[in-house]
């Protein structure tokens, strides 16, 4: 085939192709709405099809009470931080969140607290061990979050921003310290809310974060608190709040924890629970939401027949409800909490639950108190 024949050739198959398209054009035109003249289309679009939404399942969060490092728990931590809060770190890695009250500043500098008898402070590994242990989140909204007053405060915040470790409670002015740790788990929007109901008298006001200046957040300010938690109502379906309250080794609630609980049940909290007390107290139902008043010790470098009695609380929860709770009951050696087996583990178990008769809280939700 010579060059003459090629390109006629290819002429004729351009015009065929030209043709084609013109048709092909022609078509769509005809079938397309004439949006000038404002007609519509012969048929609507097909919708976008939605993104679909994660079904929402129960999980389970466990708290611990008070954790420091001081005494024999410095020695642990110095040698492993990983392994620093012992056997009971398997059954918090169980759950799917975990949380404790971090009753120490984290700083190695800083003046103590003028005047006050026991002041706790803890290297950054304390939050390394924390992490290793299953703890996801922790509150220092408590009486030793500051015992090294404002530069262990910096140095504390300084420490939790390098390790990103969640720390509730306290912060670098007022609407950090009361702002929620918020996560998605299995679905459900959880936000966790610290403050302190204890502050000795003459730290409340260099302690309490307020405007630009940081410190802890404060459960005394109740109207803040209940600000902070019918803000999360909004947008959470699971709002727990975790304080710091009680009267040493007092075993029932007191008369401020009784009051706070019940506003802050019709404020939106579905969960409230925490501890300061050395010992354990009752934990039940306050209508739907649950509250515990007293975790007592965790992590503790002194303890005794009754402020060595520890353990574990797991809630199961579905959005707002809470399905279950469950205690692991322990007992602080060397500092750490050992779970019990056998018939101890059996007679803690029902001394736990008999710690509800003096709360006025129910064995189930929406039931009247025992």
């Amino acid at each position: 085939m010579n060059t003459y024949t090629r390109r006629r050739l290819g002429v004729a198959a351009a015009a065929v192709v030209s043709t084609l398209l013109a048709a092909a054009c022609t078509a769509a035109e005809s079938a397309a709405p004439d949006s000038a003249a404002g007609k519509p289309a012969d048929r609507p679009a097909e919708p976008a099809e939605a993104t679909p939404t994660p079904e929402r399942r129960p999980y389970t969060i466990s708290f611990g009470g008070d954790v420091h490092f001081e005494g024999v728990l410095r020695t642990r931590l110095n040698a492993n931080p990983r392994t620093a809060l012992g056997p009971i770190a398997k059954v918090l890695r169980k759950a799917d969140l975990a949380m404790v009250n971090l009753e120490t500043a984290i700083t190695t500098g800083g003046t103590p607290a003028p005047g006050k008898q026991y002041t706790f402070r803890a290297p950054a590994s304390a939050l390394t061990a924390l992490k290793a242990a299953g703890v996801d989140v922790a509150s220092m909204a408590n009486n030793h979050g500051m015992d090294y007053m404002e530069s262990g405060l910096a140095d504390s915040l300084a420490a939790v921003r390098r390790a990103k470790f969640p720390m509730v409670g306290v912060g670098a002015n007022e609407a950090q310290a009361y702002r929620p740790w918020r996560t998605t788990v299995n679905g459900n929007r959880v936000a966790i809310i610290g403050a302190t109901q204890v502050l000795d008298s003459e730290f409340i006001t260099a302690w309490t974060a307020k405007g630009s200046k940081g410190g802890l957040a404060s459960a005394k300010n109740e109207a803040r608190l209940i600000q902070e938690v019918r803000r999360a109502r909004r947008n959470s379906d699971t709002v727990i709040v975790h304080l710091h309250w009680g009267t040493e080794l007092q075993k029932c609630p007191n008369e401020a924890q009784r009051g706070l609980a019940p506003k802050l049940v019709a404020a939106g909290a579905d969960v409230v629970v925490g501890g300061h007390a050395h010992i354990l107290l009752g934990g039940g139902y306050l209508r739907n939401a649950y509250v515990n008043y007293g975790m007592g010790n965790f992590v503790f470098y002194n303890w005794g027949p009754e402020t060595g009695r520890t353990g574990v609380l797991t809630l199961t929860i579905d959005g707002r409800r809470v399905l279950k709770d469950q205690w692991t009951p322990a007992v602080i050696q060397g500092g750490v909490p050992v779970p019990l087996t056998g018939s101890a583990r059996r007679q803690a178990l029902t001394s736990w639950k008999a710690l509800r008769g003096c709360t006025g809280l129910a064995a189930r939700p929406g039931q009247s108190s025992d």
